[in-house]
């Protein structure tokens, strides 16, 4: 008995479904995944790497950071040496200008910017202050000259400024005690002469009040005496100052004149 013969091979593919894709095959093993656990863990997984790059980009930062403040020293030193007369002398100063000029630019790239604080309040998010000096006509805490020059770093700031701002300006004390204008007294005839004997009395009155010494009261000696006396100390005027006392003199000295005069 033989088979009935066949259209095609046997080993013919099967027909493609409708619309041409064919259906993807399952991996064995999938049906039993737990869905919420696995996506679970690949947050865990990519929380723990976003933390990993934050943490690698901060000290990246921190370097960086680290290496623009040894290029802002280097910046220092080279001016430093700009300065120097032996170098100029030998023709160094070109040189060394050049070197700062390019260590600048290489600066600016980055972000790195000096600070211009001449004329400007002091901040203590910028500057430093190192000193005062007086200057008339400057407000006080205003930057009159820069010892270390301050950068930037974008936004942030590199290295503070030191600066010297200006002193306020010192107003004299005002004494306590001034100095009366002595004045020829212009009183004439009677009146005059009146008022300068008052002046007079009033001036040695004062004088003999002031002599006076403070009376203490004897203390009684008998045993049976239920209390002991408290000393009673009359209460002194209070002294004139030295400057009123001198000028109640001339006055009276001048009253005295007045009445030999007369």
């Amino acid at each position: 008995m033989t088979d009935a013969p066949t259209d095609g091979p046997a080993d013919a593919p099967a027909e493609a479904p409708a619309g041409g894709h064919r259906p993807l095959e399952i991996p064995p093993g999938v049906e039993d995944v737990d869905l919420e656990q696995a996506f679970g863990r690949l947050l865990f997984r990519a929380s723990l790497l976003g933390s990993k790059l934050t943490e690698q980009k901060q000290e990246a930062r921190a370097e960086q950071r680290e290496l623009l403040g040894i290029l802002v020293e280097v910046d220092d030193a080279l001016a430093a040496l700009g300065l120097d007369r032996e170098l100029v002398a030998l023709g160094r100063g070109a040189g060394l200008e050049a070197t700062r000029r390019r260590l600048l630019g290489q600066l600016a790239k980055a972000k790195v910017r000096p600070m211009r604080l001449e004329g400007m309040t002091a901040d203590p998010d910028l500057t430093e202050i190192v000193g005062t000096e007086a200057r008339s006509g400057v407000a006080p805490e205003t930057v009159v000259r820069t010892v270390v020059t301050g950068f930037f770093w974008g936004d942030e700031v590199l290295r503070r400024a030191q600066v010297v701002v200006a002193a306020p300006e010192s107003e004299p004390y005002p004494d306590p005690y001034p100095e009366p204008a002595v004045t020829e007294p212009e009183a004439s005839g009677a009146a005059g002469a009146t008022e300068a004997a008052e002046t007079v009395e009033a001036f040695e009155t004062t004088e003999a009040t002031e002599a006076v010494e403070p009376e203490t009261p004897e203390t009684p000696e008998a045993d049976d005496a239920p209390e002991a006396a408290t000393p009673v100390t009359r209460a002194q005027p209070k002294a004139a100052p030295p400057r009123a006392r001198r000028r109640a003199k001339a006055v009276a000295e001048q009253a005295r004149q007045m009445k030999r005069k007369k």
